[in-house]
């Protein structure tokens, strides 16, 4: 089973901390208090509205695989992951997919639905072992009435969001599957939506291929051709970021 993304120099993994099914909330205070201590927009917080937030908010633990929010579910909580990955998907009936965004730990994700108090639009889902982070949605609106850093933050979050999903599309028309693959993996660098990515990815080509639409063969394929390129260095369940300019750039003469 593969590990977590793994956090920059100086921030140590969160995975040894904490079991899958538990639930880390204010009974825990000083335990909840580290884990949103890592949120930038968390330490913008005036005293009194970090209380809000720890009064209000838990963590959870989930398996891979484990649904961890559904579509069409109350949009009850503001997500974030403290440790692991997850992914933005929809499927329909006949139980074909598509997957929105990977989220690595340092992400936060929803404030849309959570913003229009309306019911989720896609399924998230652990693509590893995962600590996920939620927020209420009552301290959420709290926070857009009282607290300036908090607006500015969540119009960044949202401006950078649009840009991610005009992308996708944008890749997923236009892109051949190698540069699909190196757009999923750069997507996860973005330093404003994922701060806390550094340039190694505990990551399986399963995972990767749950991600850009492609099957475990063909992701591997595209992976050695990234890797010939000197743009990525590949191990077991692990992808090295040698030169992430080229690998935002790769495949971007298509468009």
């Amino acid at each position: 089973m593969s590990q977590s993304i793994m956090p920059p120099a100086g921030i140590p993994p969160a995975r040894d901390s904490w079991r899958e099914g538990e639930r880390i909330d204010a009974t825990n205070i000083a335990r909840l208090a580290s884990l949103f201590e890592r949120c930038v927009w968390f330490r913008a917080l005036a005293p009194e509205h970090r209380e809000w937030v720890l009064a209000s908010s838990h963590a959870q633990g989930y398996a891979a695989g484990a649904i961890v929010a559904a579509r069409e579910a109350p949009s009850d909580w503001w997500l974030g992951v403290s440790s692991g990955l997850v992914k933005l998907a929809i499927f329909n009936a006949s139980g074909r997919g598509c997957t929105f965004s990977g989220v690595p730990h340092g992400g936060w994700f929803g404030e849309g639905s959570v913003i229009k108090r309306e019911p989720r639009k896609y399924d998230v889902i652990a693509l590893q072992p995962s600590l996920v982070m939620a927020v209420a949605t009552e301290t959420f609106h709290r926070l857009m009435d009282c607290s300036l850093p908090f607006n500015r933050f969540v119009i960044h979050q949202l401006n950078n969001r649009m840009g991610e999903f005009i992308a996708l599309i944008q890749n997923s028309r236009l892109l051949d599957v190698d540069a699909r693959v190196a757009q999923s993996l750069a997507q996860m660098f973005n330093p404003d939506l994922y701060p806390e990515t550094g340039r190694a990815l505990d990551i399986s080509q399963e995972e990767i291929g749950m991600l850009a639409g492609a099957s475990r063969q063909r992701i591997n394929q595209a992976l050695q051709t990234l890797e010939r390129q000197g743009l990525v260095a590949l191990s077991y369940n692990r992808v090295d970021v040698l030169d992430l300019d080229g690998l935002r750039a790769f495949g971007r003469d298509q468009i």
